[in-house]
């Protein structure tokens, strides 16, 4: 099974100080035995910018997508469209999030996102299902 990880799960499992840390790590130690975990390049980005910014350590955020992820899943031109469809259907949804919501809905191995963000979690019609931390 494709297992999607949102931002906040991926900042939430490498910052212990997070308020998210302790259901994030669980839920990844628990979902790496047996799954692929993948992100939207859109989560590559933000938790980047994060450490970037000084809220994480970089080489634990690259180690983090190397060891742990199967891979990091483009936005193209369908993912985009989609993300478009999203956003304009839920106002509240930020577009990062559509983006990421968007990249797994139109990837075919896809079955699960995991989000700490309770606006991504009431999101319907998707194709996936959706696993809220916290």
């Amino acid at each position: 099974m494709g297992v999607v990880l949102d931002s906040g799960v991926v900042v939430g499992f490498l910052d212990r100080e997070d308020a998210l840390h302790e259901a994030a790590d669980e839920a990844i130690r628990e979902l790496v035995r047996g799954n692929r975990l993948l992100a939207s390049v859109v989560t590559y980005a933000e938790v980047l910018t994060g450490a970037r910014l000084g809220h994480h350590n970089e080489d634990d955020v690259a180690g983090f997508f190397a060891g742990l992820l199967s891979a990091v899943l483009p936005v193209d031109v369908a993912a985009a469209d989609r993300a478009a469809d999203l956003r304009s259907r839920f106002k509240s949804l930020r577009m990062p999030d559509a983006l990421i919501l968007a990249t797994a809905e139109t990837d075919p191995d896809v079955d699960l996102i995991v989000t700490g963000d309770r606006r991504l979690a009431k999101v319907s019609g998707l194709r996936c299902k959706v696993r809220l931390l916290g």
